[in-house]
Parts: C-alpha cells; sequence; structure tokens
C-alpha cells in the first residue's frame, strides 16, 4: 500500500478569505482621513503625530491619512470578532476583495511615513529650509 498525500487545492475567496488571514490585519489598526498637508505648519503638526508610539502617516489615492496600529479591543485570541452580531456599521461595510491578506497595503500607498525619522527626511526634502523654521528672524 503506498502513501501518497492528496493534492487539494483550495479556492480563497471574499467569503471564505477571512478565516485564512493569520492575525485578522483588518482589525489591528485604523485610519482616519486628514486635511492635505500643505506648510512646513502642517507637517510639523504631522511629525508630531508620528512622534506618537504606532501612528504612521500616508498618502494613498491623492488624499492623505493617519494610521494608528492599535488592535481592536473586541479582537479574539483566535482572530474572531468577540462582538460579531453587534459590531459597527464600519466593520459590517468592510470589503475583503483585496486587503492586507492578498498584499500589504502600503505597497500601494503613494506616500508612507513608518515613523517619525522617515517623515522628517521627507519634509526636508520638500522643504529646503526646513531645519531653520523655528528660527526667528529680525
Amino acid at each position: 500500500m503506498s502513501d501518497k498525500s492528496l493534492d487539494v487545492t483550495i479556492e480563497i475567496t471574499p467569503e471564505n478569505k477571512c478565516s485564512f488571514c493569520r492575525g485578522s490585519l483588518c482589525c489591528t489598526y485604523i485610519t482616519q482621513k486628514i486635511d492635505t498637508p500643505r506648510s512646513m505648519h502642517d507637517f510639523d503638526h504631522l511629525l508630531w503625530q508620528t512622534a506618537h508610539h504606532d501612528v504612521q502617516i500616508y498618502k494613498d489615492e491623492g488624499d492623505w491619512y493617519l494610521l494608528v496600529n492599535n488592535k481592536c479591543k473586541f479582537l479574539q485570541p483566535d482572530g474572531r470578532c468577540g462582538i460579531y452580531e453587534t459590531r459597527p456599521t464600519v466593520c459590517r461595510e468592510h470589503k475583503n476583495d483585496y486587503c492586507e491578506f492578498d498584499a500589504p497595503a502600503e505597497e500601494g500607498f503613494e506616500l508612507f511615513f513608518d515613523s517619525y525619522e522617515t517623515l522628517l527626511a521627507y519634509c526636508r526634502e520638500r522643504f529646503k529650509n526646513w531645519d531653520r523654521r523655528h528660527k526667528k528672524t529680525n
């Protein structure tokens, strides 16, 4: 008797995709659209935000977003939702046709600042006088 393993291919669809996702990535952060930064003052404010733990900034399809990496308090250890039947509307409307399971979201962003340092480097490139912004002129 030979021991042949079965070669089974499972099709992943939007209906079953969440059960294959390790870490329930869509439940580990929130994003908030923000006004497009234009001035040094605007970018200085973004620097302040990225100085806080687990806060990032990105630009996607022309819009700017604050990204806060902080998992949902109802996310269970097994990756399931602890309030699934009464979950908020934003959770109910979330589409997973193409999500973090398929590819890291930041791969598609126009700009992504994962730290204070990366945003600071961008500010220095964008504004040639960035490091002199606090100096008083007489």
